[in-house]
């Protein structure tokens, strides 16, 4: 999964379908992912729990199946596919196939 937690992706299917945010977390076993804003449920808490004493609900992300996010293209500001590509340096970069920029880096150059 090329999707890392920082990253800025939107939401290409669900009841979600346009949105973007920020990566929070990501749960690569399960190829989950929860998104900033997106997927938001009401949780009811109950009074006396030391982290919400009022009790009451809360709105809580719960995380969405990563293949329903793209990442965004840093120079169109759009949804892209990604590649992954030999580095200059001779490692390995991550870049989108929409303008062929660079999104990171994703392996460090070779020892030689």
């Amino acid at each position: 999964m090329n999707i890392r937690k920082g990253d800025t992706v939107e939401v290409i299917a669900g009841a979600d379908k346009g949105s973007r945010g920020t990566v929070l977390s990501v749960d690569l076993k399960h190829g989950k992912v929860v998104v900033e804003g997106v997927h938001k449920v009401h949780k009811h808490v109950k009074r006396g729990n030391p982290k919400s004493p009022q009790g009451g609900r809360l709105h809580v992300e719960l995380a969405i199946d990563a293949s329903n996010c793209q990442l965004i293209c840093p120079e169109t500001n759009k949804p892209t596919r990604v590649g992954v590509r030999p580095a200059e340096d001779g490692g390995k970069e991550l870049f989108a196939k929409r303008s062929g920029a660079r999104l990171r880096q994703i392996a460090p150059p070779k020892k030689k």
